[in-house]
């Protein structure tokens, strides 16, 4: 061996060890936060079983946080996305005003809306284009997809007590189930379908009223007590 090519040996024995750890290092773990979708929305996988009675709104984001934790978003503010009516003495409560600014993500990271704008259609180009809230994008906690129109059964009402543009209604009737603490088989709560479908326009909260408040009520018009909960931070 001439000197040359043993003065190169070290060298290239080096090299060879250096590829032989590459190919059997470990990769590089991402972070989890690098990995975690930005979840902040969701539909309620299921309701209280007492149809429109959950216990208020305080009942409602108590199971909106529930359902969060159980699924790992426990760190983040939920809340319902209902309205309560002026009653009682006290003030009518606006779903958009209880649900933060945004912007939300469904479970698998995609925008649902930019922000309370976004979501409501607060102007004319905005109700032109539409939030991304639809069957396509609206999952449960669990990320799973949410029963809508030609699925068995259907599922697609969801409760909100509340106008298309997130507020509590202002006249005499009742449409929140008594700020959602009844179970009669009277009085009614505003519902929206989330799969945009059915009931005479595409409202994702804000179609049509409830038949009654009780469970089979909601079970009997295409419902079943569920809800919408977005994160406040």
């Amino acid at each position: 061996m001439s000197l040359k090519h043993s003065l190169c040996m070290p060298a290239f024995a080096l090299l060879l060890a250096s590829v032989a750890h590459a190919q059997t290092a470990p990769a590089a773990t991402p972070s989890a936060e690098a990995v975690k979708p930005p979840f902040s929305f969701f539909v309620t996988s299921v309701g209280l079983g007492k149809g429109a009675d959950l216990g208020g709104l305080a009942g409602a984001d108590a199971h909106c946080q529930k359902l969060a934790t159980a699924t790992g978003g426990g760190a983040k503010t939920w809340h319902a996305y209902l309205s309560a009516q002026a009653r009682d003495g006290q003030p009518a409560v606006n779903a958009r005003d209880r649900i933060g600014q945004g912007p939300w993500y469904n479970t698998r990271g995609a925008v649902v809306a930019r922000d309370l704008a976004h979501l409501h259609g607060d102007t004319l180009d905005l109700a032109r284009l539409g939030n991304n809230l639809t069957k396509a994008t609206a999952f449960t906690e669990k990320n799973e997809a949410v029963k809508g129109v030609g699925d068995q059964p259907n599922e697609h009402d969801i409760l909100t007590g509340s106008l298309p543009d997130g507020r509590a209604f202002t006249d005499n009737a009742d449409h929140t189930c008594k700020n959602f603490t009844s179970s009669a088989a009277d009085g009614s709560a505003q519902v929206g379908h989330f799969d945009r479908t059915g009931g005479g326009n595409t409202s994702w909260n804000s179609t049509h009223g409830s038949r009654g408040c009780g469970q089979p009520n909601l079970v009997a018009t295409g419902g079943a007590g569920l809800f919408y909960c977005f994160a406040t931070n």
